[in-house]
């Protein structure tokens, strides 16, 4: 079987997801997987994952993450390392990278609840 060493954007799976737009590269590599986010205002799930890294990359903008009740602003530059078990949701207007270790598993997702974009402290909107 041949080696597969280039990923498009053209053959990555593209969503949106609780406020956020998603490009998923290398589907079926099952020990990462590296996704190109743009948001505009916020994450407005938490969640954890029960297995896996979340390592974000801030390229562009601002923002602020929440990681079980802390509160840790970013900027382009920063490295954001969310381990496994860890509650999680940001605000703000961002693009990031985001590596996924082991490669994300829809089951292994767990939901906490929905944010409210009047928790944001970027939100002028009361809802």
């Amino acid at each position: 079987m041949k080696k597969k060493y280039k990923f498009l954007a053209s053959e990555a799976k593209k969503l949106r997801k609780h406020g956020i737009d998603l490009v998923v590269y290398g589907e079926g590599v099952q020990e990462v997987n590296v996704v190109a986010i743009s948001v505009e205002e916020g994450h407005f799930q938490e969640f954890f994952d029960e297995e896996s890294y979340f390592i974000y990359y801030i390229v562009e903008g601002k923002g602020l993450f929440v990681l079980d009740d802390e509160r840790v602003e970013v900027k382009p530059t920063d490295l954001i390392v969310v381990p496994p078990k860890t509650r999680i949701h940001y605000f703000g207007t961002m693009k990031m990278i985001l590596t996924v270790s082991p490669a994300f598993k829809e089951e292994n997702e767990r939901h906490v609840r929905f944010i409210k974009k009047s928790e944001s402290p970027y939100s002028s909107r009361v809802e």
